[in-house]
């Protein structure tokens, strides 16, 4: 798939509860397609510590809306980015990364898990999966109703969104897995999931457990986003060892990353 360098402006940006923010950029001129689960490598002008561009999931892309940004600001860079003013032009490489598979056939019955900015792949892929005709339902994890609150509007296609939060303050208390859907995730032909690491692997483990076929997204830094520095290698199997999310995934099947069972 090519790849390209493009300048995009910033059109609308607002904050979540949460304190993460969409950011809707228009590309300034011709800009290859995006789809779900692929990324951005983000150049970060006047940010003295951002000497790498910073890898950010794309939450949506359309000819007519543009790139949307689900942006965590973590850091000074992030933080820098996520304050611009509208009009800003922004530097960006894409599409970049092995997406999730949208190959599926119209009545099925699909499940999205995710939590943080893991939520950012999932919106696309909502919207791609039931404009299929699949039966998509949403779980999404957070700390408290704050990093929940926003977040459903996000996925205007989904025909559920299930929620919990570690404080009880909204949905299911306890961690996504705790949500009572996961006790029958056999009724499910697919799940989707995209968040922190040990969220991953408990959706995971239940996903082979059930035997639902199952694909996670993982979040490694990816400094270059083209397999050259090596940040993000993950040893995903015993055949082949370490390979760069940024090129080989960041999506994977769980049948290949057998490292995590």
């Amino acid at each position: 798939m090519s790849k390209c360098i493009c300048d995009f402006r910033l059109i609308q940006s607002y904050a979540l509860p949460s304190g993460n923010r969409i950011m809707q950029f228009i590309p300034e001129g011709d800009c290859p397609e995006c789809f779900p689960g692929q990324f951005i490598e983000v150049k970060i002008d006047h940010a003295p510590t951002a000497l790498l561009r910073r890898p950010i999931s794309v939450c949506h892309y359309s000819v007519r809306d543009g790139l949307t940004l689900l942006v965590k600001p973590q850091g000074p860079a992030t933080s820098l980015f996520t304050e611009l003013p509208l009009g800003s032009v922004v530097n960006m490489m894409l599409p970049l990364g092995h997406g999730f598979n949208t190959d599926i056939k119209p009545g099925e019955k699909v499940l999205l898990a995710g939590g943080g900015v893991g939520i950012a792949p999932l919106v696309m892929l909502c919207d791609c999966l039931a404009e299929k005709g699949a039966t998509v339902h949403i779980a999404l994890g957070g700390r408290s109703a704050n990093d929940i609150n926003g977040i459903p509007q996000l996925f205007p296609k989904a025909e559920r969104v299930f929620a919990s939060t570690n404080d009880g303050s909204a949905g299911t208390e306890g961690v996504v897995t705790d949500i009572p859907i996961f006790e029958r995730l056999a009724d499910y032909e697919r799940v989707y999931c995209c968040g922190p690491t040990p969220m991953m692997k408990a959706v995971a483990r239940i996903a082979r457990a059930s035997e639902v076929w199952c694909e996670v997204s993982l979040e490694n830094h990816m400094a270059c986003g083209l397999g050259a520095c090596l940040c993000c290698v993950e040893n995903i199997n015993e055949a082949e060892g370490n390979v760069c999310v940024c090129t080989e995934g960041p999506v994977f099947n769980i049948n290949r990353l057998t490292s995590w069972q």
